[in-house]
């Protein structure tokens, strides 16, 4: 059964864990056929969606009217993202933004183009903790692979994520930390640190919520 962080009438937010797939895969339960065996009770309707690897917070919503809500703010990127990631690489910058066209390669992966169709756009911080470096990232798109695309592209691809070069370990290191958007008239705000992995501790936790602490951080202005 799936942690649920929160729920309302119009949506619930919940944990996916890393190595779960969005929808069912062969004999594996996927995040929506989880909801519906365990809320037989309840309808959900995506409305975003995270890769296996990734693990973090979620939203579902819970009628078709929320749905709709939600698309429009996704569309008009009103949701306000974080995402954690790990590397056992040093990127090319501390900091920074990283752009392109985003068009489909080999072995099912993505890659960044020069072009201007499929644009996605990354922005981060980072940091090193206990001999890894720790990415604190903003993505204004929601493409498919963007943020592993673009570490790659820094040179740091994410830990585990060999996809895209990363190095083998006991997970792929990608985490939905935040999420922050308004609804009928409120300002909604989750936050979900990453509690499995070989790498994501207690200390780096409470190292992240000191060293990307917002009130202090000025992210590039949206392009």
């Amino acid at each position: 059964m799936l942690p649920i962080l929160f729920r309302c009438d119009d949506y619930w937010v919940v944990e996916k864990p890393a190595g779960m797939s969005f929808h069912a895969e062969s004999e594996d339960l996927g995040v929506m056929q989880s909801l519906a065996l365990s809320y037989p009770d309840h309808t959900f309707y995506p409305v975003h969606r995270l890769d296996k690897m990734t693990s973090g917070l979620l939203v579902v919503a819970c009628h078709a009217n929320a749905a709709a809500e939600f698309g429009r703010l996704f569309e008009q990127h009103d949701i306000e993202k974080r995402y954690l990631a790990l590397s056992n690489r040093k990127p090319k910058k501390k900091q920074g933004t990283v752009s392109g066209g985003m068009m489909p390669s080999r072995r099912g992966q993505w890659k960044l183009t020069k072009d201007s169709e499929n644009f996605a756009v990354t922005q981060f911080f980072s940091s090193s903790f206990q001999g890894v470096r720790v990415f604190y990232l903003r993505p204004l798109t929601g493409k498919t692979h963007q943020i592993r695309v673009a570490l790659k592209s820094v040179g740091s691809p994410i830990l585990g994520d060999m996809r895209y070069a990363g190095e083998a370990s006991d997970r792929g290191y990608l985490h939905a930390y935040s999420l922050q958007f308004e609804w009928r008239g409120e300002r909604r705000h989750y936050v979900c640190a990453p509690n499995v992995g070989e790498f994501f501790s207690t200390g780096l936790a409470e190292f992240v919520a000191t060293q990307f602490d917002e009130s202090l951080l000025t992210w590039p202005s949206r392009k």
